[in-house]
């Protein structure tokens, strides 16, 4: 079945990016000239999803407001005249269709698994895509994009990963490869943050998922794991038993907005990344870093 759905939780309280989160979500953090959670649903839009299923919690309706129309700032930019005319097209690029979202709340904070649970009914018998909203992904085509690529060929449930440094492998959850084709491996296991000396691989997954519709069946009954939440690893692992599960190596750079320095990270590479400011973007970061050897 075609890739049609994407689930973004976005219920956390951001705890990592304290006080910066304390009135405002995370995901709308900006990264340049958009929030953060913007690119993550660009991604979804450029692999062909047509819906989107946002998982929210309190405080979160800073969310619903920016996908939906801002009739007095576009009457706004459009009194004005040819002068806004980009600006007016920049903000009602940020509107989703009618009827292409929806929103559903997470009233207790019991783990990712808990949250994507709380989508089923949207979802309904068909594979979907989760997109973890902490994660940005920069590629062309897009991550999620890729990974529906690879799925058209091989169905099953498909995690994307990416390689990390070896000596970095106990900051992340890797998969165990079994077989490699390019870059589609099938996989037999994922461990969390292994010691260096006792991990399968370096291949840590990266936050986005295409899995089949039996997870909600195993997430009803999945007990309380790590943390005491509903880990949505500890029912993949379960569906790896009845299903084939894949690791797609995709092409692009990921960044982890959810840290400080990740979050710091994400900005300066989208800056010196972007089409119209990134040549000044790299000057100014230039002369920022030469300011700060010199003060010494």
């Amino acid at each position: 079945m075609t890739i049609r759905k994407a689930v973004l939780p976005v219920a956390g309280f951001g705890t990592r990016v304290l006080p910066a989160t304390k009135s405002i979500p995370k995901e709308m953090l900006p990264v340049v000239d958009r929030p953060a959670i913007q690119y993550v649903v660009d991604e979804a839009l450029a692999a062909g999803i047509e819906h989107i299923v946002f998982v929210t919690g309190r405080n979160k309706g800073a969310i619903e407001d920016y996908f939906d129309r801002a009739y007095e700032l576009e009457m706004s930019l459009e009194q004005r005249g040819e002068s806004k005319r980009e600006i007016l097209e920049q903000v009602q690029r940020t509107t989703l269709p009618a009827g292409s979202a929806s929103f559903v709340r997470q009233q207790s904070p019991l783990g990712l698994g808990h949250a994507i649970w709380c989508a089923r009914d949207i979802i309904g018998n068909e594979p979907f895509a989760i997109l973890l909203p902490d994660v940005i992904v920069r590629a062309g085509p897009s991550c999620l994009a890729q990974m529906v690529g690879a799925y058209n060929e091989t169905g099953g449930n498909i995690l994307a990963v990416d390689a990390v440094p070896e000596d970095e492998v106990s900051k992340y959850g890797v998969i165990s490869p079994k077989a490699r084709n390019g870059r589609l491996i099938e996989m037999d296991g994922m461990v969390e943050k292994p010691a260096r000396e006792d991990a399968p691989s370096n291949l840590k997954i990266t936050g986005r998922y295409i899995l089949q519709p039996e997870i909600f069946g195993l997430l009803e009954d999945q007990g309380a794991g790590a943390g005491g939440e509903i880990q949505l690893t500890d029912a993949m692992a379960r569906l790896m038993e009845m299903q084939s599960f894949y690791a797609f190596e995709y092409e692009g750079q990921d960044y982890d907005c959810g840290s400080v320095l990740g979050y710091l990270d994400a900005v300066v590479g989208h800056a010196i990344h972007h089409p119209e400011i990134g040549a000044q973007a790299v000057a100014l970061i230039e002369q920022l870093v030469a300011d700060a050897k010199g003060h010494g």
